[in-house]
């Protein structure tokens, strides 16, 4: 019992210190880079193993696809907007609410079918297990997705 305390110390120390070390050497010090700073192009390039011309190819995906995904998300929007509206009179008219809401789904599920094209085409840009990995942690997002602006990969943007 003289022993105890000290020895549960000693091995608390240990394991603590055996912890970080290993977290320390598991982290990719690129990747942990990219991700304080914030940039998704260098954590999209390093997590996913991008070569230059599969870094290059994405980014004009990337670029060719973005006003198309602006000009769905503006819509998107005016439709929540008119929706809001509608709601807000208190149902006086039930079926131009109606088909507000019906158009307000047709046009997210345009945006989302256009967006889930768009992912799995920058997936097949990776080798198959990155592209299976990136299709993995992306495709899940996308139902949830707010159309409050057009998707970015910032890094702790709510998209």
């Amino acid at each position: 019992m003289k022993y105890l305390w000290g020895t549960l110390t000693v091995l608390v120390l240990v394991a603590a210190a055996t912890g970080f070390v290993s977290y320390r050497l598991s982290c990719e010090p690129a990747l942990h880079a990219a991700v304080v700073r914030g940039d998704t192009s260098a954590w999209l390039r390093t997590d996913f193993h991008l070569n230059d011309r599969q870094f290059a190819e994405i980014k004009e995906l990337h670029k060719a696809y973005a006003p198309s995904c602006e000009e769905h998300c503006r819509l998107i929007q005016v439709a929540t907007k008119t929706r809001d509206d509608f709601k807000a009179t208190g149902g006086a008219d039930p079926a131009a609410a109606t088909a507000a809401e019906h158009k307000l789904q047709e046009l997210r599920t345009t945006c989302e079918t256009a967006l889930t094209a768009h992912v799995r085409k920058v997936a097949m840009l990776m080798t198959p297990e990155d592209g299976s990995r990136y299709l993995a942690l992306v495709l899940p997002k996308i139902a949830g997705f707010d159309h409050t602006a057009a998707p970015d990969l910032h890094l702790g943007h709510p998209h």
